[in-house]
């Protein structure tokens, strides 16, 4: 565990250097143009998908659980609003005092301040929220309720697949990123890649990601249990892609018998690393955090084997 914990606070201080946020942002934001355009486009067809899902729901656990839903969806405007505002008041004034590469790391302090802020203001003030959208819902035709809770669905099916997607993109910038910090702060030295492979690991993840999550979706509906079923998927998603991308870059060959012994701190920084999924914009850094911390968690193995 203390050699996980040490790997996480290495991925960290990297993730924050502007080197590293060159790749993460140019990657977030090819990504995230691409699945914006392609849900305007297809928006009617993804908007009937959910539409159908949500029509195995009973009413009270649509209006129930769709408050919550809402609920997360009025927290997420709040933060891109107040991010937005710092940014328009204050923005050209931060300019002029910090370096370009602090900038950056200005920016993901704010969004993630802003994410933090809103999330205590919810916590405290969750069962008056919810009781408020509750009654809101109740006021409305059942097809209407229908309707605003397929559309929060249809941006959620979105959202995943931006995070499906970077782990894909990862898979191509791995290398060019790892060899920096391997020059940076080992001997530079890397071993062969094979990116074909990796990709067939993100495949097939994403294939049981998408079954898995098709089969629990109602439990997407009930507080706490959507948490722990989402946090669940998103690092069995992104386990195996991260201990593969970074273990072959290390080790001459990848025996799964090595990997299986280090299983506990693998689960536990894929853990540490989904989180960041949960805050927008931030979640572009995601599989970024996780391949830095791993490959500093293998190199250390190495080191000591």
């Amino acid at each position: 565990m203390k050699r996980s914990i040490e790997s996480m606070m290495f991925g960290f201080r990297e993730i924050f250097t502007w080197h590293t946020m060159k790749y993460a942002l140019i990657t977030g934001l090819i990504v995230m143009g691409i699945w914006i355009g392609l849900g305007f486009l297809f928006w009617d067809s993804l908007n009937a998908i959910s539409m159908t899902l949500i029509g195995f729901l009973p009413l009270d656990m649509m209006i129930s659980d769709g408050a919550w839903m809402m609920s997360t969806f009025i927290w997420l405007i709040m933060v891109l609003l107040t991010f937005a505002f710092v940014y328009i008041f204050l923005g050209n004034f931060v300019l002029t005092k910090i370096s370009k590469e602090k900038y950056g790391l200005f920016s993901l302090q704010l969004i993630l301040g802003s994410a933090l802020f809103w999330m205590l203001i919810g916590w405290f003030n969750s069962t008056l929220i919810h009781t408020n959208v509750v009654s809101f819902l109740k006021t409305l035709p059942y097809t209407t309720v229908e309707h605003g809770l397929a559309y929060l669905f249809t941006i959620y099916i979105i959202y995943n697949a931006i995070v499906i997607f970077m782990l894909f993109m990862v898979n191509i910038f791995n290398k060019p990123l790892i060899r920096h910090l391997s020059t940076k702060h080992y001997d530079g030295e890397l071993k062969q890649h094979h990116t074909m492979q990796a990709f067939a690991y993100t495949l097939k993840d994403t294939m049981l990601f998408i079954v898995i999550s098709l089969l629990a979706f109602p439990l997407l509906f009930i507080p706490i249990v959507n948490f722990i079923v989402q946090v669940g998927l998103w690092m069995w998603l992104t386990k195996d892609t991260l201990q593969y991308n970074t273990a072959s870059l290390v080790f001459e060959e990848v025996k799964d018998e090595e990997l299986k012994k280090h299983q506990k701190d693998i689960w536990f920084i894929s853990f540490v690393t989904v989180l960041f999924n949960f805050v927008p914009i931030f979640n572009i850094f995601s599989p970024f955090f996780g391949e830095i911390s791993m490959f500093h968690y293998w190199k250390q193995i190495q080191q000591k084997g």
